[in-house]
């Protein structure tokens, strides 16, 4: 029996935002769960996210926003992956977002968003069902 390939996550940090701690802090625990993680590195434009995650065949996106810009910059990725037909790309995201948010980014095509205080593992399982799940359904 032929072993699934390794999860590949494309991290980013989208806008002018400069800090990624937390955004290392996720990539790591990804890592040291199997998966496959390309860093972006900061300050990365939604399109430049787009084309790291095509060029690297990505499963997923995870972003990480504090700079309270997360509607305008999670949309454009979405949006960005719509114009690729590259919806298969799971889109979650992070960082400092309201509460009140959460609902419309989720509308807008963002699986799932995790706050500040969210268990790494409680990530790496979600990206495990979410991942598992389109590549059920591809």
């Amino acid at each position: 029996m032929r072993a699934s390939p390794a999860i590949r996550v494309v991290v980013a940090k989208p806008g002018l935002d400069g800090h990624d701690r937390g955004a290392k802090v996720v990539a790591r625990a990804l890592r040291d769960a199997g998966m496959e993680v390309i860093y972006t590195g900061l300050r990365q434009t939604p399109a430049q996210i787009v084309e790291t995650a095509l060029q690297e065949d990505a499963d997923a996106i995870g972003l990480s926003v504090l700079s309270g810009a997360h509607m305008t910059l999670f949309a454009r990725v979405v949006e960005g992956l719509r114009a690729q037909d590259a919806q298969d790309i799971t889109v979650f995201g992070g960082g400092i977002i309201p509460d009140a948010d959460i609902p419309r980014l989720k509308e807008l095509g963002v699986a799932e968003v995790f706050t500040p205080g969210t268990d790494t593992r409680d990530i790496v399982a979600w990206v495990r069902r979410a991942v598992r799940s389109g590549r059920a359904t591809a």
